[in-house]
């Protein structure tokens, strides 16, 4: 058919299609913008150590924080790695496979003696935070797996195998797990150690040859052995010498190594399981011989003490003898000197009762002394005051003598103070009479009427006297 045949499409279709083919540019074009803008950024986690390589301007990037970061879309390339990676070469806990990086096989090692063992170990390293060594890392082996694989497995291995190597298998398994672990580490961590094999001698346990004079198979003998091994070398300060560390270049760091329950070849095990049979065996006899020589001792140390105790039982009872005569010359003695303390004491009072007797009677003698004293002083004194009393009455009777006149008129005066005031209510009535003395001297009218009035004013005073 022509082309001129064919018959023009309706304008409403030809402008249908028209729009529908700008609608899908644009949809396409709209998904495109969306991968492009989706694929220009990327995520960062924690626990993971990012690495951005871009190929259009060259530049690697290193990351290690979380976080939301640009990249060139299509021209970059983003490598992840662990920051912390757990080889586990078939160690188990509690029966249970460890999570790990890598689960492995037993190491296979070889001793120094040429016995072999598989040894468990789990190996947990980290990653550098320092981006220079990331990317020298990351230079270096280009994958988060090839580092794995490439480094840190053959040289986990390698070490464990190298270390094996210092050991023989006997000094391996009776004791030197411990310190092999150490080294181990020590090793991993700071580089191998440098080693001289040399031919060295060992004292060791091993089955006796079967001969004429040796028809048991299973019996030990101790053997001294050449056996080689490899030496530690040391530096003039004593310290081990050490290989450059493969990992010290990429700043990876050894966190923990654990080692399982190693496994040893079948013939070293039956050595072993046979020596420690062999070892329980004489451990018992022995234990059977200091058993019967403790008890001997002991029946010995029992019979001492038996021997001791009467000893110490005669012994107590001569001292409880000596201690009761003792007693009883102590009892003595101070019975003694209680009866000689009495005598002190009541001479002492006897003493004591003169003394206060004489000291008594030399108060009295003092006091009496002093009366006798006193006594005389008083009579000095009444002396001397009647002798002055005298004086004075001697004085006035001097100045009376020589006043005279005045003395009696004086008395006068005081008759006449005492008898006027009587006889003012004196009647006389005869016929009263007065008797003189009988003297020849006449007696007057006013001597005779001054004692009537007296004496009748005596009379009244003592008629009055009564009645008071």
């Amino acid at each position: 058919m022509d082309q001129s045949d064919k018959k023009p499409l309706p304008p409403l279709l030809s402008s249908l299609l028209g729009n529908l083919k700008q609608y899908s540019l644009g949809i396409i074009g709209a998904c495109a913008a969306l991968l492009i803008g989706m694929s220009s950024f990327f995520t960062t986690e924690l626990g993971y150590t990012y690495v951005v390589q871009d190929t259009l301007f060259g530049s690697i990037r290193v990351y290690t924080e979380p976080g939301v970061h640009f990249k060139v879309p299509m021209f970059s390339n983003v490598y992840t790695y662990n920051q912390a990676m757990t080889l586990n070469f078939g160690n188990q806990e509690n029966g249970e496979v460890i999570r790990a990086t890598r689960q492995l096989n037993d190491v296979e090692v070889q001793f120094a003696d040429t016995y072999t063992a598989s040894i468990p170990a789990t190996f947990r390293f980290k990653l550098s935070a320092d981006p220079d060594k990331i990317i020298a890392m990351h230079r270096e082996f280009r994958s988060y797996d090839n580092l794995i694989d490439s480094l840190l497995i053959k040289n986990a291995k390698n070490v464990t195998v190298v270390t094996a190597t210092q050991y023989t298998g006997e000094e391996f398994f009776q004791g030197g797990l411990n310190k092999f672990k150490v080294q181990l580490e020590d090793q991993l961590q700071f580089g191998l150690y440098q080693t001289e094999r040399r031919q060295v001698e060992v004292e060791q346990t091993d089955l006796a040859a079967v001969s004429s004079e040796n028809d048991d198979a299973d019996r030990l003998e101790r053997k001294v052995q050449l056996v080689w091994k490899n030496i530690i070398l040391q530096d003039k300060s004593g310290q081990a010498m050490r290989l450059a560390n493969p990992l010290d270049s990429y700043g990876i760091q050894v966190r923990q190594v654990t080692i399982g329950r190693p496994f040893p070849e079948k013939r070293l095990d039956e050595l072993l399981v046979k020596k420690k049979d062999l070892v329980a065996k004489r451990i018992t006899a022995i234990q059977a011989q200091e058993t019967a020589r403790a008890e001997a001792k002991t029946a010995q140390l029992e019979k001492e003490i038996e021997k001791a105790r009467a000893i110490q039982d005669a012994q107590r009872a001569k001292e409880l003898a000596i201690i009761s005569k003792q007693k009883e010359v102590e009892m003595e003695r101070q019975q003694a000197e209680l009866e000689q303390v009495r005598k002190e004491k009541e001479q002492a009072v006897a003493v004591l009762e003169k003394e206060t007797q004489l000291e008594v009677a030399t108060a009295e003698r003092d006091i009496q002394k002093a009366n006798a004293e006193a006594a005389t002083y008083a009579a000095k004194a009444i002396r001397e005051k009647g002798l002055a009393e005298a004086e004075v009455a001697k004085a006035h009777l001097l100045a009376k003598q020589a006043a005279k006149d005045i003395y009696m008129a004086e008395i006068q005066r005081d008759i006449a103070d005492v008898m006027y005031p009587a006889l003012k209510e004196t009647q006389i009535k005869m016929p009263e009479y007065y008797v003189g003395d009988g003297s020849a001297t006449p007696v007057n009218s006013l001597d005779v009427f001054t004692s009537l009035g007296a004496m009748d004013q005596l009379k009244k005073n003592m008629t009055a006297a009564p009645a008071n």
